[in-house]
């Protein structure tokens, strides 16, 4: 299952997004926006799970 940390990208945060795919996909761009200012794509996301799982 995908896992997502703030503090994997550079930022003080204890923010995890972990579960299925979309659901981590979800969760982390809009905690990115809403706390964080960052809109990412659903295809940054993406590729940030595919580097995390190599």
């Amino acid at each position: 299952m995908p896992k997502l940390m703030c503090r994997d990208y550079g930022f003080e945060c204890d923010f995890v997004a972990e579960g299925e795919e979309g659901k981590v996909i979800e969760e982390f761009r809009t905690h990115m926006e809403e706390i964080h200012g960052i809109d990412y794509s659903v295809e940054a996301v993406k590729h940030f799970i595919t580097r995390k799982q190599k």
